[in-house]
């Protein structure tokens, strides 16, 4: 296993670039499952090599159902990452995270329905665990930065992920309060379902923008609003990025995330697609390399 980092950033809403980053370099990265979002940033920070993919594109082109979740993933893959850092605009459901608080997700319910949510299917099927869908360790990283950053920072948030384009009737963001979720947003999936079907430990920093609509007596959420928090977010996200790559140990241990795949493709190798393999080469390179 790699003991040396390289964390891939992908960035949303607010976040198209990162402060202090060395040798920077945008590369075009070629993909089985279409173009990725945009081209990917290459460059590091100190020790700690970083690529930067902007889930948007830049200039904030893509619909958050049309951000091809499958390419972005694919194509950090083979940039070489280790490990994944989202960070995401989001929705507050609770009142103790305020617009401007960063919180650190830990769990999903997914309300998405028109996106590919699998790099695997009939001919070559596949199932990993994803009862604790983000990285633990990558997590607590995320939160210590935050803090070095100067930022509020709340961890172990259930995030609600929806389809969009249009944000949440009243109704609906009253349900997902009774549901337990705390923030909601439209990009985090597939994104952790795919990452952990890539074997790269991932964790997810939502950077709150508003209280949705569910406030009595409150206007609901609207663009120009949350335009203007991102921007306020978008400086401390920015200096986390720094602060994690400064913080990070000088060496990567294994994650148990690095071997999900271990067992979890379940069709005979003689009876596989050989057209999906083909497209899975970066994901199953690690089994293929075991013969497995």
């Amino acid at each position: 296993m790699n003991a040396q980092w390289t964390i891939g950033i992908i960035g949303g809403s607010g976040l198209y670039a990162i402060d202090g980053l060395e040798g920077a370099e945008w590369r075009r990265v070629e993909t089985p499952w279409g173009e990725p979002s945009d081209e990917i940033l290459f460059g590091r920070i100190g020790a700690v090599e970083l690529r930067f993919l902007p889930r948007h594109g830049r200039g904030h082109r893509i619909a958050p159902s049309d951000i091809p979740a499958r390419a972005n993933i694919d194509a950090l893959k083979r940039a070489g990452c280790t490990d994944l850092l989202a960070i995401s605009s989001v929705g507050s459901l609770r009142e103790e995270l305020e617009p401007g608080r960063f919180a650190i997700v830990d769990q999903f319910i997914d309300r998405t329905v028109a996106r590919p949510a699998s790099f695997f299917g009939t001919g070559m099927v596949a199932h990993v665990s994803l009862a604790d869908p983000v990285c633990q360790r990558l997590s607590a990283f995320a939160a210590a930065a935050v803090q070095a950053a100067g930022g509020r920072v709340t961890e172990g948030a259930t995030y609600l992920a929806i389809e969009g384009p249009q944000f949440s009737t009243r109704a609906e963001s009253e349900l997902f309060r009774q549901w337990g979720c705390d923030v909601i947003g439209m990009t985090a999936m597939p994104e952790a379902r795919l990452a952990r079907e890539a074997e790269l430990p991932y964790a997810l920093i939502g950077m709150v923008t508003d209280y949705d609509c569910w406030r009595e007596g409150e206007a609901p959420v609207e663009v120009a609003q949350i335009v203007a928090q991102m921007a306020a977010n978008g400086a401390i996200a920015r200096a986390t990025i720094a602060a994690l790559a400064i913080h990070l140990p000088r060496e990567r241990t294994p994650s148990p995330i690095d071997t999900a795949l271990d067992g979890a493709v379940l069709t005979a190798p003689e009876r596989r697609d050989p057209d999906l393999g083909k497209r899975n080469a970066a994901i199953l390179a690690r089994l293929d390399g075991c013969n497995a």
